[in-house]
């Protein structure tokens, strides 16, 4: 069984003083497992200089990559190696580790280089040497896509296979990075194709239909099929999700506009389910556009 871990989190990552945060130039909603979000804290005037600067004042300068062999780390005790070329798919989102130092500690950063080659955990090392918060994590920056970070970061990562260590700089100064692991972000599925779907009995036997909207809400309006697990009872039905659901199933997830389901979509991308569908414009749009009968509210 997966095990579930923090809770659910659909507010903007606070966290935008840090330079992990800085990297990332847009902020999306997120979902928290690990551990609550920090406290916002006050902008410093090198942090703010750096938020603020213009994307177009940024001019990538990724170093050539290099190969590093990586004997292990806690994420995925995988063996690294190296490759020039990686997926670029527009929709991509891969999950980011690093270890970033000062640009004047070169000394530091070659010793980093030697201890990873030698197969020390990335992990342990981004703890202990990182000057980047996302130490406390380990160095894990999290899900990213394509937009969300500087351009000298997001060229090096995105061109990264997974498990492949490589380095690159930014205004921040040098990182080592791999990333762990790659997904596509959860699918959108229109109402008028849910409906066709929900037309064959073999679908309504095999697929797993989830409502995440309040009681009250069900009780004004319904589709037939859906299991409820109302988002305000997460803590309640989240812990043990896959006794109740099966992560190899494909997965669709309504709300009443499609906001709270793909909240929880994402949530169960990152539990382990392989096929999660949002239903776009949720149950409102589904009365509007194929079912009139169905009250909006």
């Amino acid at each position: 069984m997966l095990r579930v871990t923090g809770s659910l989190s659909a507010v903007s990552s606070p966290a935008a003083v840090t330079f992990s945060a800085a990297l990332r130039l847009s902020v999306a909603h997120t979902l928290a497992f690990s551990s609550p979000p920090p406290h916002p804290r006050c902008l410093s005037t090198f942090s703010r200089s750096l938020i603020g600067r213009r994307i177009s004042s940024l001019r990538p300068r990724v170093p050539s990559m290099y190969p590093i062999r990586l004997s292990g780390f806690s994420a995925l005790k995988a063996r690294a190696s190296f490759s020039s070329s990686g997926s670029s798919s527009p929709s991509r989102e891969i999950l980011v580790q690093h270890v970033l130092v000062k640009e004047g500690d070169s000394e530091l950063f070659a010793e980093l280089q030697k201890r990873i080659l030698d197969g020390e955990d990335m992990s342990d090392l981004a703890a202990e040497y990182s000057i980047c918060p996302s130490k406390k994590d380990g160095g894990i920056l999290g899900w990213v896509k394509l937009g969300q970070m500087v351009p000298e970061f997001e060229e090096a990562a995105f061109k990264a296979e997974p498990n492949h260590v490589v380095r690159c700089k930014t205004q921040f100064g040098w990182h080592l990075l791999q990333v762990l692991s790659e997904r596509e972000p959860v699918k959108d599925i229109q109402v008028e194709e849910l409906h066709s779907k929900m037309q064959d009995p073999v679908f309504m036997e095999e697929a797993q239909l989830i409502d995440v909207r309040e009681p009250d809400e069900i009780a004004t309006a319904s589709l037939p099929g859906f299991k409820v697990f109302p988002l305000r009872q997460f803590g309640t039905w989240a812990p043990d999700i896959t006794s109740k659901l099966n992560p190899e199933k494909d997965t669709f997830v309504l709300c009443k506009v499609g906001g709270r389901s793909m909240q929880v979509a994402n949530w169960l991308q990152s539990q382990g389910f392989k096929s999660v569908y949002n239903v776009a414009g949720g149950i409102q749009a589904y009365s509007l556009k194929v079912d009139p009968s169905i009250p909006t509210y």
